[in-house]
């Protein structure tokens, strides 16, 4: 016996029908404005190219978009199509899982649905899913990064990147890892870190081979240390 009384099942038939006839009359526009013939076809050319390949562009994304929803459109009508197939047979309301009845709540708010909450969440396709490409994927440099490793120093993936970087890219200060940078070279990965020598002070003070003739090289790492005034009485007049 249905737990749902003839009031109820009278609404839930209406709003299936309503829903129905909706997607019929998409149908129908469909085949009204040509959206159901091939690209070529409904240009009305030889050719689907002309003198602007942009626009072919254009017409093949929104043709691609027309698939996907009309996609989309025919599953839910075979859905309304099989829902009200289960009224007529008097088997409309049951969960197809557990054989207990789906509420009337639920119903009318998913009136296609042919499982419990309970049993609805443990089979949607994407509930537990996760992209195949996360089997295979790590981190960024995962496979080749030796950062974690105290006692590797070698060149990596990390330091290939970081050098390819810092002749530009597409991003903006905003999305620098340093919410302090404040010029464009400066955005690359570990802009910072020192390279080729341990203490800042090696990489702007320099002598000829004899360790005369002292000089300084007034690079970024020597403006930064100048202004936290570390060593200025030493350094400058």
């Amino acid at each position: 016996m249905n737990h749902l009384n003839d009031a109820e099942l009278q609404e839930l038939r209406a709003t299936l029908r309503n829903d129905q006839a909706e997607l019929q009359r998409h149908f129908d526009l469909n085949e009204q404005y040509g959206l159901d013939e091939s690209l070529g076809r409904s240009t009305g050319e030889l050719s689907a190219y002309d003198n602007h390949p942009a626009d072919l562009g254009s017409e093949l994304f929104e043709r691609g978009k027309d698939i996907a929803l009309d996609d989309k459109a025919r599953h839910e009508l075979e859905q309304i199509d099989q829902a009200l197939d289960r009224i007529d047979r008097e088997q409309y309301g049951v969960c197809s899982a557990c054989g207990e009845p789906i509420p009337f709540e639920r119903l009318l708010a998913v009136p296609t649905t042919t499982e419990c909450v309970a049993h609805a969440a443990e089979h949607m396709p994407f509930a537990h899913a996760r992209p195949v490409e996360e089997q295979v994927m790590e981190h960024p440099f995962g496979r080749n990064s030796f950062d974690e490793r105290d006692e590797e120093t070698e060149f990596d993936g990390e330091d290939a990147w970081q050098i390819v970087e810092s002749w530009g890219t597409s991003n903006t200060p905003a999305m620098s890892e340093d919410p302090h940078v404040s010029d464009y070279n400066e955005m690359y990965i570990e802009a910072s870190e020192q390279e080729g020598y341990v203490e800042s002070l090696e990489s702007f003070l320099a002598t000829d081979i004899y360790g005369g003739n002292v000089t300084i090289v007034r690079n970024r790492a020597y403006q930064d240390y100048m202004d936290h005034q570390e060593g200025e009485p030493l350094l400058e007049p």
